[in-house]
């Protein structure tokens, strides 16, 4: 149980980081370019297509992880607890890969007509369920904290894409929800290590606890309530720590985007922003063509 809690970890955090680091650097370089025309958009395409090699790997790795959690699903069948919880996550990550699916059918192939706003109610709705599904199977004082925590910002990042699905041109919307990514991505990391791995668990509290039926129970059982307070305690600050250095990141990237134009992401000189130049000529227009 340990291996797979690590591993699962450790794939959410090698998902969730670049995704959000890559939509940071992709709005941000569209809003630096014209804020006036920033729009966001579901998924940032680069201009040629072989560049979108992340979207096409997710499409590809999203399904084969919930096939891995399914089958992790069925080999619990003496703990209905956690059987049920990595059934939850499956079902998320396949909901995940629908929407990749949904954005390539629509974007790359040209087969669907939907619309960003649709795409981020969809997505929007994913992270509320995928909050459900978050610390299933969890007991104790600072598995609770931590994946309380990690319910916090899938809120938060599925709040930002409802509210890009009706004001897409809100960039701080945008900035929040590639924060949040980012952050979801470091706090993820960090749950995996504090909870599973000896030498990062807290002072005072076991990895692990085995029930008598031989399964292995996530919670870290503390010798004392002091030793229970102050590892969840640090674990707040561990967060705060993390968000914090998040934020800067983020901030950092915006402002080595806006003081040095070349390092811009190239979709900004691209079709993209002439297709939302004509938009918004052709907005512009309607106005005098209703007054004639």
């Amino acid at each position: 149980m340990a291996s797979y809690g690590i591993a699962t970890h450790l794939t959410a955090t090698v998902f969730l980081l670049p995704i959000g680091l890559r939509r940071l650097f992709c709005s941000s370089s569209l809003y630096l370019k014209n804020p006036s025309l920033f729009r966001s958009k579901i998924w940032y395409l680069s201009d040629p297509r072989w560049k979108n090699l992340d979207l096409y790997f997710l499409a590809v790795a999203l399904p084969l992880a919930s096939l891995t959690q399914i089958l992790i699903f069925l080999s619990f069948s003496s703990h209905p607890t956690y059987r049920f919880s990595f059934l939850h996550q499956s079902l998320v990550l396949s909901l995940y890969w629908v929407l990749a699916i949904l954005f390539l059918l629509r974007d790359c192939l040209n087969v669907l007509a939907i619309a960003d706003n649709f795409l981020f109610m969809f997505a929007g709705i994913v992270f509320f369920l995928e909050d459900m599904a978050i610390g299933k199977g969890v007991s104790g004082l600072i598995g609770g904290v931590v994946y309380g925590l990690c319910g916090d910002l899938t809120v938060v990042c599925g709040c930002c894409c409802l509210y890009l699905a009706v004001k897409p041109r809100a960039f701080f919307a945008e900035f929040f929800l590639s924060c949040g990514l980012v952050l979801k991505g470091t706090w993820f990391l960090q749950a995996g290590l504090s909870l599973y791995m000896d030498a990062f668990s807290f002072k005072g509290c076991k990895k692990l606890v085995v029930t008598p039926q031989g399964n292995e129970n996530v919670e870290l059982r503390c010798d004392l309530e002091e030793d229970g307070l102050r590892g969840a305690a640090l674990a707040n600050l561990l967060f705060v720590g993390h968000a914090i250095g998040a934020f800067l990141l983020c901030m950092g990237i915006f402002w080595l985007l806006s003081s040095n134009r070349n390092w811009r992401h190239s979709e900004t000189h691209g079709p993209l922003l002439a297709g939302l130049e004509s938009e918004t000529a052709l907005m512009r227009a309607l106005p005098e063509l209703e007054l004639e």
